[in-house]
């Protein structure tokens, strides 16, 4: 690997039990609604923007709970390893309708038994996605 990308990512989980995934134009994996922090910008304030600009979803920075660092092969640079600091937001079913936008051609909200069936960014696959159902 030559380079690392560092990124802020969510798990998004509706108290329906289903996790927010989301695809990139141009990407066949989907990942963790989330992006690079602008320069100066915080990972909590990089989540919080980054969730709203792609999903549509606006939520106050107190309801995203850190998870932690994790790194991965990136999904969508190649020879990089992408480094996440990554969020839970927990949100109501229907409460936050989420539509793609900016950079997501498409979204779903995957249930766990749709997990092994669904294309997964490695660092979604082997990190983040089983923090929605802890």
């Amino acid at each position: 690997m030559t380079g690392e990308v560092h990124v802020s990512a969510a798990v998004v989980v509706d108290d329906d039990g289903r996790a927010l995934v989301v695809r990139k134009h141009g990407a066949t994996v989907f990942q963790q609604p989330g992006g690079k922090p602008d320069p100066g910008e915080s990972a909590l304030d990089a989540v919080v923007r980054e969730v709203a600009e792609e999903t549509g979803i606006h939520a106050d920075p107190g309801s995203f709970q850190p998870l932690g660092r994790f790194t991965d092969a990136a999904a969508n640079e190649p020879d990089h390893v992408v480094v996440a600091d990554a969020f839970v937001l927990r949100v109501a079913a229907g409460s936050a309708p989420a539509a793609p936008a900016a950079e997501i051609a498409e979204l779903r909200w995957i249930s766990r038994h749709e997990v092994p069936s669904t294309p997964l960014a490695p660092l979604s696959r082997n990190h983040l996605i089983d923090f929605a159902w802890r």
